[in-house]
């Protein structure tokens, strides 16, 4: 039970304008108003903070939160699996909380990550998502995936996220969790998915997860940097639970890797970069610590860090130098993102590169599963 709607009058606020203040759509605001969903206790707080009133004089019945219990196994697909930062990281969760997982479903369609992924897990994932029928997939639990980002439809036939994101590889996150209902999710993209078409695609995914698929949802953007990896990699990641919950996206990281435990003592001449352009660099740039990797912007500007600038998929090959004078190797590049050094390289540089590129940060969304998971369930 609420007040929501009594304290909104009070004020003479328009459920647009409150919806717009607390960043939800005015359809779910009225649900909640009439009773019909219950706000998850990060988002009562925030409709409180807008209505300027105490939390327990708006909501009566804020959920408690109960001891888990978790599947046995915890069944969870990998989406979008790419090389499997989202299988590894949720094998280390899954340790760390006593959970046994299992697998039920990949898909990515990439050939050269079907490659990699089937070499280290045993399993080749499946191509085109777009392509396999949500119900022949097999329960499962929880969703996992780092899926790419796009424009979203804003003038569809009024029919839900099937007007909004069809033709988008949200649509296919979407249908299946409404066909298969799972009690959560983990969903990863780039910090541009905030400002994307002007906020939109964010709202609209926002929207679509919660409004038309009924889960209570929260997002946050993170820094692999704060998670123990020497990477400044800047990601949204969104989590959702049929269950309310109030996700706390503070961590306290006290083990951090360096580029000391990154970079390779007996590197190939192959990686070392021409004469000119380590010429060039330096007579641009003076590093201030060593080692640090040098990285040059679209505009020339040449900078060094103690830590990489995040790795990109499509960047040119010189776009980030080890101490301004060699690239990154492909184990280099996969210790940034967290993969560990048992895992399988089996394509060439150029497709370990671009697979590095398009990673997550490993214990970075490891942590923020090992403390939604319990909610969640």
């Amino acid at each position: 039970m609420n007040r929501v709607q009594e304290f909104r009058k009070e004020r003479c606020l328009t459920q647009d304008r409150l919806a717009n203040e607390v960043g939800i759509s005015r359809k779910y605001l009225s649900n909640v108003e009439r009773q019909l969903a219950v706000p998850s206790v990060e988002l009562a707080f925030r409709i409180s903070n807008a209505l300027a009133v105490d939390i327990d004089k708006v909501f009566f019945d804020i959920p408690k939160m109960a001891v888990s219990e978790y599947p046995k196994p915890m069944k969870y697909i990998d989406l979008f699996c790419g090389i499997g930062g989202f299988r590894y990281a949720s094998e280390r969760a899954f340790k760390n909380l006593g959970i046994k997982g299992e697998c039920v479903f990949s898909s990515d369609i990439d050939k050269y990550a079907q490659k990699a992924y089937e070499a280290n897990f045993g399993e080749k994932p499946a191509g085109d998502i777009t392509k396999v029928d949500e119900k022949e997939i097999a329960g499962f639990d929880i969703l996992f995936g780092g899926f790419p980002c796009q424009a979203f439809s804003i003038c569809g036939l009024m029919r839900g996220f099937e007007d909004k994101t069809r033709g988008t590889l949200f649509f296919d996150i979407a249908r299946i969790l409404k066909e298969k209902q799972p009690q959560a999710f983990v969903l990863e993209n780039v910090k541009n998915l905030a400002s994307h078409d002007g906020g939109r695609t964010l709202q609209t995914i926002l929207e679509t997860l919660r409004d038309e698929l009924g889960y209570h949802v929260d997002y946050h953007l993170l820094n692999a940097l704060d998670f123990g990896l020497p990477q400044k990699r800047e990601r949204i990641i969104i989590v959702g639970s049929k269950n309310p919950f109030k996700m706390d996206w503070s961590f306290d990281v006290k083990t951090k890797k360096n580029l000391y435990d990154i970079l390779e003592k007996n590197v190939e001449k192959k990686y070392y970069a021409s004469p000119e352009i380590v010429a060039k660099r330096k007579a641009m740039h003076t590093p201030k610590t060593t080692p640090s990797i040098w990285h040059e912007n679209k505009s020339g500007n040449v900078s060094s860090y103690p830590y990489s600038c995040a790795l990109r998929a499509g960047a040119s090959y010189n776009y980030l130098l080890v101490n301004g004078e060699r690239r990154l190797t492909p184990r280099e590049m996969l210790r940034l993102q967290g993969f560990p050094d048992d895992f399988k390289i089996v394509v060439s540089d150029c497709q370990t590169r671009k697979q590095a590129g398009n990673a997550i940060p490993i214990d970075m969304v490891s942590m923020v599963m090992e403390r939604f998971i319990p909610m969640a369930f």
